[in-house]
């Protein structure tokens, strides 16, 4: 189910680029650039923080569907789309998450 629905919600991104920004929420994004969109992706992170704090189940739920929508914006808007993390997360699967976040430490 999961799979499906972010390829479906990944396609229709890509058919809001091309979209009357009138008319479409996405595509109003896009026409006001990245920097919109991640200011979308704080806001939304703020608020599924307080959410998360709050406890109440639906309000998180509700939270992590905005913050998960606006990063699937922000990841069209950069040439990629949900099939590139799944593969990242797949890539890390079975593996220590100590030893990959050392990893990471040794790089920077």
């Amino acid at each position: 189910m999961t799979d499906d629905v972010l390829k479906r919600l990944a396609k229709t991104l890509e058919v809001r680029k091309k979209a009357d920004p009138a008319t479409s929420y996405v595509a109003a994004l896009y026409a006001k650039g990245l920097d919109a969109t991640l200011k979308k992706i704080g806001e939304e992170t703020a608020e599924l923080i307080i959410a998360a704090n709050s406890e109440e189940k639906t309000a998180i739920i509700h939270e992590t569907a905005d913050l998960w929508f606006h990063t699937l914006v922000m990841l069209a808007q950069s040439g990629l789309g949900p099939e590139d993390i799944l593969a990242e997360l797949e890539r890390r699967f079975g593996r220590s998450g100590l030893e990959e976040k050392a990893k990471r430490n040794v790089q920077t």
